[in-house]
């Protein structure tokens, strides 16, 4: 997983509310098992019409909103199913951030096992950073200082500090799992001598 430090773009937004992970990334795109491929459907029913051709007027359809790397989100974004290929759409897409109100949980959850840096905010913050969306002014989001900063005004966001360390520091479950290498061989050798029945068993 690529480690999160500091990200600068001008933002995306999507004014709605309740924005479900079917709305992000359509069920019939949920046949992969891999984490790349998936930008190009994502939010495939608002960025193509039925005959699959681009709808220009859509902010993500649009440059510089096309490359933005942070979105903008009305409130309870990811509701719904609990599906892992949401945070991989938003990611393949070029998303990083994504900076609401409220979030689902367990979509909120799943950001951060797959890279990306949920920003939960007052919805008055929402609001006056989407006015550097429509004026196409960079912001940026500093994760270690836990910061936005847009033009003179520098806001200060929360987050668990287990799943920052994971971000900073680049690390996925899996990633997690490797670094206790060494406890797991220590643990399965200690297993094997007083023991040995259950490895043998298992």
């Amino acid at each position: 997983m690529e480690k999160f430090f500091k990200l600068k773009s001008i933002p995306s937004y999507l004014s709605l509310q309740n924005i479900d992970t079917d709305m992000i990334i359509p069920k019939q795109f949920l046949k992969t098992i891999k984490r790349t491929g998936l930008g190009k459907s994502l939010f495939y029913e608002m960025r193509y019409d039925e005959n699959g051709k681009i709808i220009k007027d859509f902010i993500l359809n649009k440059g510089p909103y096309n490359q933005s790397k942070i979105l903008l989100a009305g409130k309870n974004f990811g509701c719904g199913s609990s599906r892992e290929h949401a945070p991989w759409a938003l990611l393949d897409f070029g998303i990083k951030c994504v900076i609401s109100s409220s979030f689902a949980d367990i979509f909120y959850n799943n950001c951060f096992k797959n890279g990306i840096l949920p920003i939960k905010i007052d919805e008055e913050i929402v609001l006056e950073l989407s006015d550097y969306s429509k004026r196409q002014k960079e912001i940026e989001i500093n994760l270690q200082k836990q910061e936005i900063s847009f033009g003179n005004k520098v806001i200060n966001f929360d987050v668990d500090e287990f799943k920052k360390k994971c971000l900073i520091e680049g690390l996925d479950d899996i990633g997690l799992s490797m670094k206790k290498l060494n406890e797991i061989d220590n643990y399965e050798k200690k297993i094997n001598t007083n023991k040995p029945w259950i490895l043998r068993n298992g």
